[in-house]
């Protein structure tokens, strides 16, 4: 004679689906700033105001532990790393990629991303500044270049004498364009450039940013990046055509 719990056990799905990524603890154990601990070496500008945007859009839910703070696992790490290199990378909106991670959770995406644990550096903090030596020492570039990157305005020191993550980036990609006999003077019209995009970005994301909750913050944030990313892949093409255009003349 079947009982309630023989009828329960069979309706019940054989391989009930563990969320994407399998396999990753989903032990809440982390802090807020755990997470941008371990975030921050790969992605610099996230912030507190990000996660709990991104939480309010429901890509992310973080346990609340009986004192009432938020309380994440490191596969919670692994969506947000997810989400935050699908807008990076891949341009994508918000909506998008909550349906990517449902795809992935529902084992239906033609893609399946593994995992990469996010860490930080041997002393635990974020290495998101250079000084000068170390950036020359990074880069494996000559003193020279840098200082013809600084002087023609390429490259921006803070007011302490420091460089920022992206910097390394500038001088390798400089470097290997002095190869062919551009020089640092010849990247100002790409800088001025730049700096234009970022002002209609400014634009944009205004309205959001002149508020004070946090999660309008957050959402400046997110449209900035989205819209930034857009305005460099039509930088892009329209560079690709050109050389396009070059090539088969």
């Amino acid at each position: 004679m079947s009982t309630s719990a023989d009828h329960a056990r069979a309706v019940e799905p054989d391989d009930a689906r563990e969320p994407w990524p399998q396999g990753i603890s989903r032990r809440p154990s982390m802090r807020i700033s755990d997470v941008l601990r371990a975030l921050r070496p790969e992605f610099p500008g996230v912030s507190h105001s990000k996660l709990r945007f991104l939480e309010e859009q429901g890509l992310i839910e973080p346990v609340r532990g009986t004192s009432g703070y938020r309380q994440y696992s490191a596969s919670d790490v692994e969506r947000l790393r997810f989400v935050l290199v699908e807008q990076r990378d891949r341009y994508l909106p918000l909506k998008v990629i909550k349906d990517r991670l449902a795809d992935l959770d529902a084992g239906t995406a033609t893609a399946h991303p593994g995992p990469r644990l996010a860490s930080t550096d041997e002393s635990g903090e974020a290495a998101t500044r250079f000084t000068r030596d170390s950036l020359i020492s990074t880069t494996g570039a000559s003193a020279e270049l840098v200082e013809s990157l600084v002087a023609a305005g390429v490259l921006k020191p803070s007011p302490a004498g420091y460089f920022e993550t992206w910097s390394a980036d500038v001088v390798v990609i400089a470097g290997s364009l002095a190869e062919y006999g551009i020089e640092a003077r010849h990247l100002r019209s790409l800088r001025t450039a730049a700096e234009r995009h970022v002002g209609l970005v400014h634009q944009v994301s205004a309205p959001w940013r002149g508020q004070q909750s946090g999660s309008s913050r957050a959402h400046a944030e997110s449209v900035a990046t989205e819209v930034g990313e857009l305005l460099t892949r039509l930088h892009t093409t329209w560079v690709r055509e050109g050389v396009a255009d070059l090539t088969s003349s």
